[in-house]
């Protein structure tokens, strides 16, 4: 019985975790609305929101799955990556339990979080196999060669696939959060519409670059300002898309076929992006990849998550001392 709790950005949440892959129960309090007032995660409020809602988020975890804290084997927090006043509320707080109650502490990395979500619904998914991890604040393709032991095959060289979404989103008026705005958006626009490059870094196939492909939305927007030409927002939504979801899915597949492997998973916030997802199976189903994916409530920032890879980590005898911190710029594979 793992009590997990993540609160690495703006999300306070607490999950109990059976066995690894047995959620009993995952509660998520989210301050989406109060960041949506500025365009985006401000820290400082987010701690504090943190420090309001951990207790309440914890005991109604422990409340809704039907088992006391006395029974817990492990405390699974989040350590790092994420905000450092987001991640000292959640690790101060699995300190202070631990210590109250003598129940074992294991520091979890956010990024191996979202990669083990992939276990939660996926009883037959078992490593070795390839993960496109794409959120906010990250864009990686990783090598899951075992359990706990990842190699980064490929990364984002400057914005990630979330953050390029988010900025987009803002700058054709959709306000935040921009992943999901953008996804439905696009729903209604021609992918075909705008051409809209697909970057590629020349030293390294595998790594992602999305900085370029923004600065040429702005730069679109701009000239149709300039010129006095009318926008179609759901237009530039979908070009924009499919160019991120085409360079996702190529350095994704081609990996996966370089390096071996037959299963392929998606994790992080955009990967419940519906696009992605329906592009991703098809070019699966067509080159012989078993896919796999998290549901939604799994992509986004969760603690089941969380209990998973503590799990994980637990059973191998790995262990935090009271001396565990946030570490704000992790890398996977770090301890």
């Amino acid at each position: 019985m793992i009590l997990a709790i993540e609160s690495s950005c703006d999300e306070t949440a607490a999950a109990v975790v059976k066995n690894g892959r047995e959620v009993l129960s995952n509660v998520i309090s989210s301050q989406i609305a109060l960041h949506t007032l500025y365009g985006g995660v401000v820290p400082e409020i987010a701690s504090r929101k943190h420090i309001e809602k951990i207790n309440q988020v914890i005991e109604t975890a422990l409340l809704e799955a039907g088992v006391p804290l006395e029974r817990m084997d492990a405390i699974a927090v989040t350590y790092g990556p994420g905000l450092v006043g987001a991640l000292l509320v959640g690790v101060s707080e699995a300190k202070a339990i631990s210590f109250a109650t003598g129940i074992p502490l294991v520091g979890v990395h956010h990024i191996e979080g979202h990669i083990c979500a992939n276990y939660i619904e996926n009883k037959d998914l078992e490593p070795p196999f390839i993960c496109l991890v794409v959120s906010g604040g990250h864009s990686h393709l990783v090598a899951v060669k075992d359990y706990g032991v990842y190699e980064i095959i490929g990364r984002t060289r400057d914005d990630a696939a979330g953050e390029a979404f988010d900025k987009v989103a803002r700058a054709i008026g959709l306000g935040y959060p921009g992943g999901p705005k953008i996804d439905k958006l696009s729903r209604e626009g021609n992918p075909e519409a705008i051409s809209f490059p697909r970057a590629k870094v020349q030293e390294s196939e595998y790594d992602f670059s999305f900085s370029g492909l923004k600065s040429a939305v702005l730069n679109y927007l701009n000239g149709c300002k300039m010129k006095g030409e009318t926008v179609c927002a759901a237009d530039v939504a979908a070009s924009f898309q499919k160019a991120v979801i085409d360079v996702l899915v190529e350095h994704s597949l081609h990996a996966v076929k370089e390096f071996g492997y037959e299963k392929f998973a998606i994790a992080g916030g955009v990967a419940s992006n519906s696009s992605l997802r329906e592009a991703l199976a098809g070019r699966c189903a067509r080159e012989g990849v078993r896919f796999y994916y998290p549901s939604p409530v799994f992509c986004t920032d969760n603690a089941a998550m969380i209990g998973t890879a503590g799990y994980y980590e637990f059973i191998k005898g790995v262990k935090s001392g009271y001396d565990l911190n946030a570490v704000p710029n992790l890398k996977l594979g770090e301890r």
